[in-house]
């Protein structure tokens, strides 16, 4: 038990800062739009890269370093246009920002998580070889890994559901704007930090 709590504290602390992942699910859950499925995205997706991770695959991508660089810059490349469409939405204000406003469907919507998810070049670093790294040093490797993927599962589901406890702060235009003004911030600093190295 020791190994699967040290497993969910270090999973939790790794993805508790908002990124690009945990303020698309935050959007998701304040507008009440495909809620279940983008928590269920982000957490299987972080189920299995914390099981690559832990069972040691963390040095495949050492034989082509080239495979990195290119999810960098694909990722550089989708979150200035998501911070771009987000800093648009902030602009234009009205209707467009409200949670029961105009909709995208589930496609484009798990389009998007995934290439939030997928893209990200951090999310790989952080889940799968600091995790994998921090796991080899406890007894327990699977109890550490099921603690992991429990603690993403607690937290995106806290998340996306949790966030509609903020509902009457976000029933004003306004506030959605600051909301795309701030989304649009992190997407386009972590371009920045990605494109810098």
């Amino acid at each position: 038990m020791i190994s699967y709590f040290a497993g969910m504290g270090t999973g939790l602390s790794l993805i508790l800062a908002i990124g690009a992942q945990n303020a698309f699910v935050l959007k998701q859950g304040l507008a009440r739009r495909h809620v279940l499925a983008v928590c269920l995205f982000c957490a299987l997706s972080d189920a299995i890269l914390i099981a690559v991770g832990v069972g040691g695959m963390s040095m495949a991508g050492a034989g082509m370093p080239w495979l990195f660089e290119a999810m960098r810059w694909g990722g550089v490349a989708f979150l200035l246009w998501y911070g771009f469409r987000s800093f648009r939405a902030a602009m234009t204000g009205g209707e467009a920002l409200r949670p029961e406003g105009k909709s995208n469907g589930l496609a484009a919507t798990l389009a998007a998580v995934a290439a939030i998810t997928w893209l990200n070049p951090h999310v790989y670093l952080d889940t799968v070889v600091l995790l994998g790294s921090i796991a080899s040093q406890w007894p327990d490797r699977v109890a550490f890994a099921w603690g992991a993927i429990s603690g993403s599962f607690l937290f995106f589901f806290a998340l996306g559901y949790g966030a509609r406890l903020l509902a009457p702060v976000f029933a004003r235009p306004r506030a959605w704007q600051w909301l795309e003004a701030g989304i649009g911030c992190v997407m386009w600093g972590i371009a920045l930090k990605l494109a810098l190295g």
